[in-house]
């Protein structure tokens, strides 16, 4: 498969976006670390594209890339859920009772939470002997992209616990009963070509001297987030980038931060360097018009 080409939004379309479309997003209270869609063994698939539903299957803590010291996902029990893009159809099709997990050490240790009868699948994780969970119960996305979102809140955090006897929940401010603002999400698809948003890190002054193993975070276009790293994988096409594949339509937001190894100085995006400088929020627009292309922002590390 060839590498997508270049896309980028211009400075010109980000000033004619409304202002309300500018201000990324509040991220109440995700959990740390960085959930991701696998097949059965925790190996990364391409531009998270699957050749069938029942390949998919969840894998969480430091993701693809991250550093030793990166952090896990919080220690807990968790719930999921399956939508599409927009999150207004729930496609999951058993019952929260059914799609929980919990997490030990940072990463997916057991499905035990779940009732017995309908816990999900579950594969070995090759990098970390971590649990994965097969995603499967759960509709076609009727997105016409082939495309779908996975959702994952602390069970304390959903908006309809203790009750988890339903398979949906009906609660103001919530997606099924998934607070964007306290979830994490990670979109992936079944065939065609996935959009993804890359962030590279180079050093001062020498652009091309590509920096790995360090973080973004990411937030989709409903508020929910998720953590990236970027890292090589040219086996992967991942080269040299945090990437967010299959994104959905309508503005997303790259939060750039200083960390070891990085203090944060321009950064470019459209080739052109942005007015701020330093740690700041990047949006990022989907366009209907983009498909199968990667959108880029690059950042100078001092």
């Amino acid at each position: 498969m060839l590498r997508k080409h270049n896309r980028w939004l211009t400075l010109a379309a980000l000033a004619a976006l409304p202002l309300a479309m500018m201000v990324p997003p509040a991220v109440a209270d995700a959990p740390s670390g960085a959930i991701f869609t696998t097949v059965a063994d925790g190996t990364e698939v391409n531009f998270n594209i699957y050749p069938s539903k029942d390949a998919v299957y969840l894998d969480g803590g430091p993701g693809p890339g991250a550093p030793q010291t990166a952090a896990g996902l919080d220690d807990g029990t968790y719930v999921f859920q399956v939508t599409d893009p927009s999150g207004k159809t729930l496609l999951s099709t058993d019952a929260a009772a059914c799609r929980q997990f919990t997490v030990t050490g940072g990463v997916i240790t057991s499905v035990a939470p779940s009732v017995a009868a309908c816990a999900h699948l579950t594969g070995t994780d090759v990098d970390h002997a971590a649990l994965t969970v097969q995603l499967m119960r759960y509709n076609d996305t009727p997105n016409p992209g082939g495309e779908y979102k996975v959702w994952v809140t602390m069970v304390t955090d959903y908006a309809c616990f203790p009750d988890l006897s339903q398979v949906d929940c009906i609660v103001r401010g919530a997606k099924h009963g998934f607070v964007p603002g306290d979830s994490k999400t990670d979109n992936f698809k079944v065939g065609g070509a996935a959009l993804e948003i890359d962030t590279r890190f180079f050093r001062a002054g020498n652009f091309g001297d590509w920096i790995d193993g360090l973080k973004i975070t990411h937030t989709d276009t409903l508020g929910a987030s998720n953590e990236k790293w970027s890292y090589y994988a040219p086996s992967l096409q991942v080269y040299n980038e945090a990437h967010v594949e299959a994104v959905e339509l309508g503005t997303h937001y790259v939060t750039i931060a200083n960390q070891p190894g990085c203090t944060i100085g321009r950064v470019m995006r459209d080739g052109s360097t942005l007015p701020k400088t330093g740690p700041q929020t990047v949006p990022v627009t989907v366009h209907n018009n983009e498909k199968g292309q990667t959108l880029r922002v690059d950042v100078e590390c001092k």
